[in-house]
């Protein structure tokens, strides 16, 4: 039997991510689990309003979503404990530009580099509506078709209620192709 346990999101598992932006003429690099897909070309960003990265994303009007796998997940963990306010975590990742000029983690296994369309405020989230303008993923994680290949790499989960974060499993079949 269920059993009611409130208003609670449980939406998780969700993929962990490192948000790239440039704020004050610097890289910052943010720890991000709340994200959605609004789209096949667009996606939400939600990071809590205090963040010191929300400030650069709002004045440039782009940012960067980097999949983190198990090698990046150390360093990723570190940008989400301190504030880029308190501690440069520029050289944290080595990066570079895009073509939109969003910073992309060159060890990245997958990167899609954004721009705002808009910015959905709740009490205490900004909730960025981003358009996909480049999507960047490491060779070694494509298919034979030229295509992201997630059974290649380990993205790792991130995981709400608890404060965890979780290895992603096997393939268990394939999507509306069950007997």
């Amino acid at each position: 039997m269920q059993k009611n346990i409130g208003s609670k999101l449980a939406l998780y598992p969700m993929p962990l991510l490192v948000i790239g932006a440039q704020v004050e003429g610097k890289t910052n690099w943010l720890l991000a689990g709340h994200s959605g897909i609004i789209g096949h070309d667009r996606v939400m960003v939600s990071l809590a309003k205090q963040h010191y990265t929300n400030k650069g994303i709002k004045e440039k009007g782009i940012l960067s979503i980097n999949i983190v796998d198990e090698d990046m997940l150390k360093q990723a963990d570190f940008v989400g404990s301190v504030s880029g306010s308190k501690q440069d975590k520029s050289n944290v990742f080595e990066f570079h530009l895009g073509e939109v000029g969003a910073p992309i983690i060159n060890k990245a296994p997958v990167v899609m580099e954004c721009i705002v369309e808009e910015n959905h405020e709740t009490d205490k989230f900004d909730n960025f509506i981003c358009k996909i303008a480049n999507t960047y993923v490491q060779e070694e994680n494509l298919d034979e078709n030229g295509k992201i290949d997630y059974t290649k790499f380990s993205p790792v989960l991130f995981e709400f209620p608890k404060y965890t974060y979780l290895r992603t499993g096997d393939t268990i079949g394939n999507c509306l192709r069950l007997d």
